[in-house]
């Protein structure tokens, strides 16, 4: 939040107050006009407006009111724009083309009359075309204009309130854990995606199904010599056969895909500048906190967990005598390791400074993860009654997404080796699934496969994943500083870093802190989950709150030291980190911050050690403490040597 960009639009608007309400007004009212509504992103708009009021920099009251007023309006216009129209509407374009915009607000407000004024403003696929609707059938003024007033108002705090929080508490957010908040709020976005793509692209082949079949019909008909071939997937008689179709698409557009992508970094010969993007993004975020839950969720594609599951699914389909399903099983398993294999054997990429040998393209976490959760689907949605078909395939995207997402997080692939793997895994299951279609038409009981499959793996991830975080984070240390310094040019000048530290470090940490401890400070142990979850403790005495951890270039704190200060609500903070260079003759070099520490409460939950703004640097007794070792004072940076004896 501090770059230039948001601080100009900050200046503005705290220049410009009143015309902030006016664009504020406008987005409210475009997002409720018809037809426009749908392409104006109002909720994160809302959400920025919130945060800046949060901030203090714009009148929560003022931006609400004018939130309502825009609402209003559009929703007016919109309202009248049916009644000025009424059924001849449904000839203009684009409701002539696309009926469905109007049909699915009808039935909305077909099914909940008033009400669905109100619901229709929270429901952004339907919101701009409800009041068209109203209009359409003659609703009276006088019922329309209090539910839209009470909707408009409603809508307009409910959208900008989460806003509202999070900027009010933005510093609680920051002091939790330096960067975590934008870890969680990047994997929340990994997961949305993965849920809106599985979902939308199953309810659009779902809704397009029979028109596909047609097609391929057709198709067939006018070319007999390859048709023959595909008529073999394509027979009208079997209720597999729309099902066949839509696989046989998917793999057409996904392979596509895949050679698209692999054909770009072939070409390029290494990654492609995003992956260069995201990786420098990713490396930037790692936080101590974050560090453990991402080692915690790469493990869900781990061959313990995964082998866990399959193996449960397995012996239930043995046990069940389907030999159809389980040769597909094993097939799907042993040549999906062979494909990603042998791919990573085929294709050298360049592989992240992050990660370590056997890490390629593509990834065979994300490939196997897509594979397993994938086929597992496909056996048991045909099972399930209608809509909830695609619930399998939901937590394959879900499942895929944490996988991925932690990886990249951990530095262990590049971008493209993530989307490589997710469709390789999604091209080799859509080849088995319409084999295992096309030969398969038994049905059989699936809830108790289900448990096996997904108790098993939820028990084997939860037993397995925080038991192999500290190896997985011991694969994934930062690399070594690229900058080297000579040992009498560092005594001399010093790190060339222009960040804040208050003092540099060559030799071992011990004999420093066992000075310090001398001189009243203790060691604070590495904060985790169970600390951050502590903060909720209001009975806990401010001594026992911990300092949440704070990263440096990807490292945890070495070294946490503190004390009680001359105040009861503060404390005095060392934090120590490995320094961003190294000693050409090997010694230890070592960066730290002296900070000055408050206890504030936020949102009336969090009892949370914030910095204060200070100048006066290190107190004496503890320049006094390291001038005992062999050190420097210039530049406000005080260099010491516990190599040395004093």
């Amino acid at each position: 939040m501090d770059s230039a960009w948001f601080d100009s639009i900050v200046a503005w608007i705290s220049a410009h107050p009143q015309a902030a309400g006016g664009v504020v007004f406008l987005i409210a009212f475009c997002d409720a006009l018809v037809v426009l509504g749908i392409l104006v992103p109002a909720l994160p708009l809302l959400f920025a407006v919130g945060t800046l009021v949060g901030l203090g920099h714009l009148s929560g009251p003022y931006a609400i009111s004018c939130a309502a007023l825009g609402a209003l309006l559009g929703d007016g216009l919109s309202f009248w724009v049916g009644h000025r129209w009424g059924p001849r509407l449904r000839g203009k374009w684009p409701f002539r083309r696309y009926p469905q915009l109007l049909e699915r607000g009808e039935t909305l407000f077909r099914r909940h009359g008033t009400k669905g004024i109100v619901i229709a403003r929270y429901v952004g696929p339907v919101r701009p075309f409800v009041p068209v609707v109203a209009g359409m059938l003659r609703m009276p003024l006088k019922r329309y204009l209090p539910a839209s007033l009470f909707a408009a108002i409603t809508w307009g705090a409910a959208f900008i309130a989460p806003g509202w929080i999070f900027g009010a508490s933005y510093d609680a957010v920051a002091a939790v854990a330096d960067k975590l908040v934008l870890v969680l709020l990047g994997l929340f976005a990994a997961l949305a995606l993965a849920w809106a793509v599985v979902l939308y692209t199953w309810r659009w082949f779902a809704a397009h199904a029979d028109n596909l079949l047609a097609r391929a019909l057709l198709w067939t008909r006018a070319h007999p010599r390859l048709g023959r071939y595909a008529a073999a997937l394509i027979d009208p008689r079997r209720p597999e056969s729309a099902s066949l179709v839509i696989l046989a698409a998917c793999l057409f557009a996904v392979a596509w895909l895949w050679a698209g992508l692999t054909t770009s970094l072939l070409m390029q010969g290494g990654p492609l500048a995003l992956d260069q993007t995201v990786h420098a993004a990713m490396f930037a975020l790692r936080n101590p906190l974050a560090d453990r839950l991402m080692a915690s969720l790469a493990a869900i594609g781990s061959a313990p967990v995964l082998g866990t599951c399959s193996a449960f699914a397995l012996a239930w389909l043995i046990w069940r005598k389907r030999w159809m399903a389980a040769a597909h099983w094993l097939t799907a398993i042993a040549i999906g390791l062979l494909l990603t294999e042998g791919l990573d054997a085929v294709i050298d990429m360049p592989r992240p400074p992050t990660a370590v040998a056997g890490f390629g393209f593509p990834s065979i976490a994300v490939t196997m993860t897509t594979v397993v959760f994938g086929f597992f689907a496909v056996l048991i949605a045909r099972e399930l009654p209608g809509r909830q078909r695609v619930w399998p395939y939901l937590l394959t995207g879900v499942a895929t997404a944490l996988v991925a997402f932690a990886r990249l997080y951990l530095g262990a692939h590049w971008l493209s080796d993530v989307m490589a793997g997710v469709l390789l895994g999604v091209a080799w299951l859509l080849v088995l699934g319409i084999a295992y279609r096309r030969h398969s038409s038994r049905s059989f009981w699936m809830r108790p496969l289900a448990w096996a499959f997904y108790g098993s793996f939820a028990l084997a991830a939860v037993w397995y994943a925080p038991r192999s975080a500290d190896a997985t984070l011991a694969r994934f240390e930062p690399p070594p500083p690229r900058e080297s310094l000579a040992t009498a040019d560092w005594w001399v000048h010093g790190l060339h870093d222009t960040r804040s530290f208050d003092i540099e470090i060559a030799g071992a940490l011990q004999p420093l802190q066992e000075r310090l401890v001398a001189q009243g400070w203790r060691v604070q142990p590495e904060a985790g989950w169970i600390s951050v979850l502590g903060l909720l403790d209001e009975t806990r005495p401010l001594p026992r709150q911990p300092v949440l951890p704070i990263a440096l270039d990807a490292h945890p704190e070495e070294m946490l030291l503190r004390r009680k200060s001359g105040h009861a609500d503060q404390i005095e903070v060392l934090r120590v980190w490995p320094a961003p260079a190294r000693l050409e003759d090997g010694t230890p070099l070592w960066v730290g911050r002296f900070e000055t520490m408050q206890a504030r409460k936020r949102l009336r939950l969090l009892m949370l050690w914030k910095p204060l703004p200070s100048t006066a640097g290190m107190p004496a007794d503890m320049r006094s403490a390291i001038s005992t070792f062999p050190h420097q004072d210039a530049d406000g940076r005080i260099r010491v040597r516990t190599d040395t004896a004093p």
